[in-house]
């Protein structure tokens, strides 16, 4: 029997919320922290909430494809692609700030129909399910409505990825004239324009796993998710989510 959107978006949710509170049982101790081949830190709380969340995905649906930022890919012919990023945010997690966030999207012959944003630290969840709305904390999510770049508040993650990415002369001209700037970025950033709190957010570098849930969320909750090109696509070098009123103006700037 093939499963409904809302009995996918249920079980992601409920899977990804058991995996961010095993998270917490190491957020603000003296964890121990590894280093990977690209210079990115991990900790066991990543190894062990992805490890989780496969042997669910694995136990309830073992046809389905699985990829995620710690282990190797699991490719079958299925239509079904979980996402996981277990841990967004571990440079955040492992200073016990409480920005970081648990990512899971479930992606059907390629287009992500369920995403699940959880910040257990924060007791936050964005989440969404293709025709079924996008919600925060059991309330309806819904991006903001300002029309002016002047008036937007702009989440980015680490200034210094725009000058490695040799995309400040295109980010310059949109930080000059918001409203502010905040670097609550990684996942939280995109979190924060699903729901209304922030209108843009911006990544010059990205991965799929980092942004996965947000290829639904944006659009559910009225705005869009997409590379700085304007494709609609999680598999960008880059990213950029808003509202409606703001999206060409950002992308003009970006295009520039």
């Amino acid at each position: 029997m093939t499963p409904s959107i809302s009995d996918l978006l249920d079980f992601a949710i409920s899977i990804t919320e058991a995996a961010g509170k095993g998270t917490l049982d190491y957020y603000q101790t003296d964890i121990a922290v590894e280093t990977k081949s690209d210079a990115s830190p991990v900790t066991i709380a990543d190894k062990e909430a992805e490890q989780f969340i496969r042997n669910a995905i694995q136990s309830r649906f073992p046809d389905h494809q699985i990829i995620g930022e710690e282990y190797s890919d699991k490719i079958t012919s299925s239509p079904y692609k979980w996402i996981i990023d277990p841990i967004d945010g571990t440079k955040s997690f492992i200073a016990g700030v409480p920005f970081y966030s648990n990512l899971v999207g479930l992606e059907f012959e390629g287009e992500i129909i369920v995403g699940i944003a959880n910040f257990p630290a924060l007791k936050e969840m964005v989440y969404a399910g293709k025709g079924l709305g996008a919600w925060f904390n059991s309330k309806p999510a819904k991006v903001g409505s300002v029309t002016e770049i002047s008036k937007a508040r702009i989440m980015v993650t680490d200034f210094r990825d725009f000058e490695k990415r040799e995309a400040w002369k295109t980010f310059k001209p949109i930080l000059d004239c918001c409203r502010f700037h905040r670097t609550w970025g990684d996942a939280y950033g995109h979190a924060m324009v699903a729901t209304g709190r922030a209108e843009i957010a911006l990544d010059p570098f990205m991965n799929p796993w980092d942004c996965a849930p947000f290829g639904i969320i944006l659009k559910e909750a009225g705005g869009f998710f997409t590379d700085w090109n304007g494709n609609d696509t999680i598999y960008g070098p880059n990213a950029v989510s808003s509202n409606p009123e703001l999206r060409e103006k950002v992308l003009t700037c970006l295009k520039d």
